[in-house]
């Protein structure tokens, strides 16, 4: 069962169980905003029931982080709902491959999800970094977030100070870049604009612990940087993550295609 956290009466977390994937609810006084409802059937159902009880007629919004089957199994849970992502999301290549990865992972585990499985079909389609969206008493500003997929959103809701990072700043997964080296640099440089202009109060990764430490989210920020530029440089990196990531026997391989990934693009 997923793990439940206020941040605030209007800032719910939920936490998988598998993979300490995140998935977070903001509710403003005519709006809920889901993003990225997941894992296992029980979980999304638990998210569901909770947004049913504090939506009462509200307008519902999905936002999806970025194209991963972890991140968008969710999304025909949440009947009605306007989805908001990137233009890259919306004009992925392969979303089949993507509906194919959910329905191995739920036959691999005998899961059944009392809901149809589809890509998502996004209705606000972000194209430019800074756009925003206004409903209520908030602002939504999203950044385009290339390097871990190539359909990366960062999502800034104001004045709550909430910072949705997706699949970057995590404190148990180290960066996982599958679209590419000079892309990710790009976005950890996003997230640098980001914390020097708005009043974040509160980081949500797409899998580990929420922070609201700014020295913490600082401290994310940098030791990406440092993962990444030893990779630029061939460093021996392993014993160093040992140390950071408690998980790395898990993700080892991750680590191993990050290396494969430097010399494709020719860093190295």
């Amino acid at each position: 069962m997923s793990m439940q956290s206020y941040l605030n009466e209007q800032v719910t977390i939920f936490q998988s169980s598998l993979y300490q994937t995140t998935s977070t609810v903001i509710e403003t006084q005519t709006a809920v905003f889901v993003i990225d409802p997941n894992w296992l059937p029980i979980e999304v159902e638990k998210i569901q029931t909770f947004v049913e009880n504090c939506r009462q007629g509200k307008k519902l919004f999905l936002i999806f982080t970025h194209s991963d089957f972890d991140h968008i199994l969710g999304a025909n849970a949440f009947e009605g709902a306007i989805v908001i992502s990137t233009q890259e999301l919306k004009d992925h290549p392969k979303k089949q491959n993507i509906l194919q990865e959910i329905k191995d992972f739920d036959s691999s585990y005998y899961l059944e999800r009392p809901y149809s499985v589809s890509f998502p079909e996004v209705d606000i389609v972000v194209q430019e970094d800074g756009e925003t969206l206004e409903e209520d008493e908030v602002t939504l500003s999203f950044f385009k977030a290339p390097g871990h997929t190539h359909d990366g959103l960062i999502t800034v809701i104001e004045p709550l100070g909430v910072l949705v990072a997706g699949d970057y700043l995590s404190d148990v997964e180290f960066p996982f870049i599958f679209d590419s080296v000079s892309s990710y640099i790009k976005t950890l440089h996003t997230f640098e604009y980001i914390i020097n202009q708005y009043e974040i109060k509160v980081l949500v990764p797409g899998h580990g612990n929420p922070t609201n430490d700014l020295d913490s989210i600082q401290y994310r920020i940098d030791t990406s940087k440092k993962y990444v530029q030893g990779l630029l440089n061939n460093e021996p990196l392993v014993e160093w993550l040992k140390q950071e990531y408690p998980f790395y026997e898990g993700m080892k391989e991750e680590h191993e295609q990050n290396i494969k990934k430097v010399k494709e693009e020719n860093y190295c």
